[in-house]
């Protein structure tokens, strides 16, 4: 957290000394750093000669049922088909689950990709990781979410960060491994702003973006005000010998935490009550209202968990039985949730012109079982499922694969966790030949040999 009330420099082990509002590990937690954007630029690993495309990521924590949300099968025993019905969109031949009305209306905007499938490990943590940055995690090695990479390989746009996770980190699911939501190998300069705070809330604000409550007190105590106690702070850094160490990061942060458009960013309360209302009053809607709004300010990739975990709290994860959930809580609960919030922030999006340049997607971890278990609800199913994308350079109407007629395998055109990562990697217009560089300097691709984009979704 960053401070701007002491007058003491403090020592590090690496020798060097920084004043002491600025505490370590506050700029990586911002996801800010000295990013390395000129020279991938001209190594072309970055294309300019496009427009610059966002993308907002929303990962379904719990995983979504495909036979009860978008890959219905209509004529299949009642103990596989499931307690909803099939209704028609605005594309025709594309039906969906009655749990989505408004999302129907904008079928149009979105392709659905029915064949996703991996044979790891039945986790949601591990599933969690592959979504997210392309790979599962072996050796050690933490693979680095695709936001994060594109904050190394791009940097901040303005005064905002690249990259921004929204309401707060993945937590416990079950597995006791990673999420795949860090910057991994690449380093903790490259990981997310997290928000770490419920938009929902009445008395919502951002703790980082704001002054901490002992900077208040002592604004009181000092009778000066926050603009004040910042160039205090600036000053006693810029004037010292240390100021040219941590320049260019120094000033980037800086930048985000005095920028009147980065903190405007973060305020709901300019919102209309009417739209807010739209997306739904609760963390997941308003999390995908908030997520507009940074990619209007500038904010080049947007990630929002519907759900923190799967354990006491009504999420996708349908066992049937506490401490998991009811599958009729996809019509009681989740469905409208999501509905009301995606179907929003496709129609947002469109209204603003913002969605022919930003990617939406939203995926869970993996599917459920095809046949209904005892509890009335269905279990982990990573060999099947349905996920959807849409904005910006991916085609909307359109399906991509089938699966079987109870939906438990892809029939036709099967997709990886491999492919999505690199389908969203070619609409931001990133090279898929491209090395990162990993732990003691060993380059790692970008995406494994012979991985390539869903083709048929890229327009």
């Amino acid at each position: 957290m960053f401070r701007f009330d002491a007058d003491k420099s403090v020592e590090f082990c690496d020798g060097s000394r920084r004043r002491d509002f600025l505490h370590a590990g506050s700029l990586s937690m911002l996801g800010l750093g000295m990013t390395q954007f000129t020279a991938l630029k001209a190594m072309g690993a970055v294309d300019q000669t496009k427009s610059d495309v966002n993308c907002i990521f929303l990962m379904l924590v719990g995983a979504p049922s495909q036979l009860d949300t978008w890959d219905m099968k209509p004529n299949a025993p009642s103990e596989i088909r499931g307690p909803f019905q099939a209704i028609k969109t605005n594309v025709p031949g594309i039906e969906i689950s009655e749990n989505f009305p408004r999302m129907a209306k904008h079928a149009d905007k979105y392709s659905i990709i029915r064949g996703m499938n991996h044979t790891a490990a039945a986790v949601h943590d591990t599933g969690h990781q592959m979504m997210q940055t392309g790979r599962l995690f072996q050796g050690g090695v933490e693979h680095p979410h695709i936001g994060c990479v594109l904050s190394k390989l791009k940097g901040p746009k303005g005064d905002v960060p690249a990259h921004v996770l929204l309401p707060r980190p993945i937590g416990n699911t079950g597995g006791n491994m990673p999420h795949g939501q860090s910057a991994g190998f690449l380093g903790k300069t490259f990981d997310p702003f997290v928000l770490n705070a419920d938009p929902s809330d009445p008395n919502f604000r951002v703790p980082d973006m704001l002054p901490p409550d002992y900077l208040s007190a002592m604004r009181v105590d000092r009778r000066r005000n926050w603009r004040e106690a910042v160039d205090h702070a600036v000053n006693r850094f810029e004037t010292s010998q240390d100021a040219r160490l941590m320049d260019s990061t120094f000033h980037q942060a800086y930048t985000l935490m005095s920028s009147q458009k980065a903190r405007e960013a973060f305020e709901l309360h300019r919102e209309p009550e009417a739209v807010r209302e739209k997306y739904g009053l609760n963390r997941f809607g308003q999390s995908c209202l908030l997520a507009r709004r940074m990619v209007e300010a500038g904010v080049r990739f947007v990630t929002v968990n519907m759900f923190e975990t799967v354990f006491d709290e009504i999420t996708w994860d349908i066992h049937g039985s506490k401490p998991f959930s009811p599958i009729s809580c996809y019509k009681d609960l989740v469905g409208p949730m999501f509905d009301h919030a995606y179907a929003s922030l496709l129609e947002d999006l469109s209204e603003r012109g913002l969605l022919k340049n930003t990617m939406v997607v939203a995926c869970g971890e993996f599917g459920r079982t095809p046949k209904i278990n005892p509890a009335g609800g269905r279990d982990h199913w990573p060999l099947c499922w349905s996920i959807l994308m849409g904005g910006g350079p991916l085609k909307g109407g359109t399906i991509v694969g089938a699966s079987d007629e109870i939906g438990a395998y892809p029939k036709d055109r099967p997709t990886t966790p491999a492919e999505v990562a690199a389908t969203i990697y070619k609409g931001l217009g990133v090279d898929l030949s491209l090395e990162l560089p990993g732990s003691q300097g060993r380059p790692i691709p970008l995406v494994d040999r012979g991985v390539e984009p869903i083709h048929e979704v890229l327009s």
